[in-house]
């Protein structure tokens, strides 16, 4: 069945050739600015990856508000990518303003406990329903901490991760499922000299046979997973899929971690709470101080007794768990702020509803124009995908992204003043946006295909 197919790519190369020259006539102080930071930046940006975006050029922004970023070259655009869920609520929410102008003069970090962290701690509990907690500066970090503290507590070497997951920049996860089944260290690392597959364990999403089989050796720490696959195409659980997940790492002594750095998009107490998981760690960054380093890890009291001793036991020194900048003052107060007035259920019902209104033009435009393509929505987060069906693991989701197509069109909507996020077709809504916002998005999505129709 053709999918990415219905367009050649003479006619995708034709239509990104186009959409370029026009960048490029529309944004000449971004062109000025990137051939500038050349001299300081590597690749011409502040992080290299910045530089990996279907532009000619990346896009210098000059500042960002609500539910918009305005650029160097003065152009207004609507941002459902809201810096890849760090914005989620919006850019500068007010409570998050008015933190910062309150107490950003009363310090940034001490390295002390403060009463605000009680607070925080005690708010984190209210919403996802677990008693104890640690503080990072993101949730890669609090990734990599949290399998220490598994093989600590649990004295296992091995981990299990699912195949195209997504944990941030932790090494232990960067391992994918080669052709004939082996574990692989995936091949775009740089720098790695270690063979991580040694001690990770990965299986595709949504197959229970191969999770089972990588648990029974009893060697495993944890399972870490997202409860959706968010970052290679959006992949849902099978009904059920996460309930014998959670029976599965009980009956053979593993510790199950929930990652909801970007499902946090799926309500107040995030995918967890939505569909009731009962992890015994979770981790959730980005958003959760307002768009500045932060991230939390969440436990049960009976891991937070080991924890205290496998410490205990340790001999003296660094424990290789936590860094200077963790939980200082000024981020707990965000921290706070985000929590208790701007992550609201009000603000839930408000991102579902932009969501469901963008989901469901989004296939309309696609089905209208007999493209066997999909759409996939949970909470607040959307994806378009080049296959007729939703994909069931990462090497289906894989399968189904055709580069020159996603860039041609993230392109095509960037130039008509849409921002979806880089890397795949993900849209986010914020409480900020608004009905015209989604109009916007789905206006210039269909003039996108129809200009790629005729290209």
């Amino acid at each position: 069945m053709p999918f990415a197919t219905d367009f050649s790519p003479e006619r995708i190369a034709r239509f990104l050739a186009a959409e370029t020259q026009r960048f490029r006539q529309a944004h000449p102080k971004s062109a000025a600015l990137y051939a500038q930071a050349q001299r300081h930046l590597l690749f011409g940006v502040p992080m290299h990856w910045m530089a990996d975006v279907p532009a000619p050029v990346p896009l210098f922004v000059d500042r960002a508000q609500g539910a918009q970023l305005w650029d160097v070259d003065g152009h207004a655009l609507v941002d459902f990518c809201l810096g890849d869920t760090g914005a989620m609520f919006g850019h500068s929410p007010e409570a998050v303003t008015r933190a910062l102008a309150e107490f950003a003069g009363q310090g940034a970090t001490t390295m002390l406990p403060s009463t605000v962290a009680l607070e925080v701690g005690a708010l984190l509990e209210q919403r996802f329903g677990l008693p104890m907690w640690q503080f990072t500066a993101t949730a890669s970090d609090a990734n990599r901490f949290v399998l220490r503290w598994a093989r600590a507590i649990t004295g296992r070497p091995k981990v299990v991760a699912f195949n195209g997951s997504y944990h941030g920049t932790v090494d232990d996860v960067f391992v994918d499922l080669a052709p004939d089944g082996s574990a692989i260290t995936r091949p775009s690392l740089l720098g790695q000299v270690h063979d991580l597959a040694a001690f990770t364990r990965v299986v595709e999403f949504n197959d229970l046979p191969a999770l089972e089989a990588a648990l029974a050796p009893g060697d495993v720490a944890c399972v870490i997973t997202e409860p959706v696959l968010t970052n290679i195409g959006m992949v849902l659980p099978d009904p059920g899929f996460l309930q014998s997940l959670r029976a599965m790492t009980r009956k053979h002594g593993t510790l199950l971690v929930i990652d909801e750095t970007h499902t946090i998009s799926c309500g107040p107490g995030g995918y967890t709470r939505a569909f009731g998981l009962d992890p015994d760690i979770l981790v959730l960054g980005k958003p959760i101080a307002g768009g500045t380093p932060g991230a939390v890890y969440g436990f049960t009291t009976e891991v937070g007794t080991r924890m205290q001793k496998a410490k205990q036991a340790a001999a003296p020194g660094h424990s290789g768990i936590g860094t200077t900048l963790s939980a200082g003052l000024l981020t707990l107060r965000l921290m706070r702020a985000m929590l208790s007035e701007v992550m609201t259920d009000a603000a839930y019902t408000r991102m579902f509803a932009i969501s469901r209104r963008v989901a469901d033009g989004l296939q309309a435009a696609i089905t209208s124009r007999g493209l066997a393509w999909t759409v996939t929505r949970i909470g607040a987060r959307c994806e378009y995908q080049f296959a007729p069906e939703r994909p069931r693991n990462g090497s289906q989701a894989r399968a189904a992204m055709h580069d020159d197509l996603e860039a041609a069109l993230q392109l095509a909507l960037l130039n008509r003043g849409v921002l979806l996020t880089p890397f795949h077709n993900m849209v986010l809504a914020s409480p900020a946006h608004t009905e015209a916002d989604a109009q916007a998005l789905l206006g210039a999505f269909a003039d996108a295909l129809d200009a790629l129709s005729a290209a």
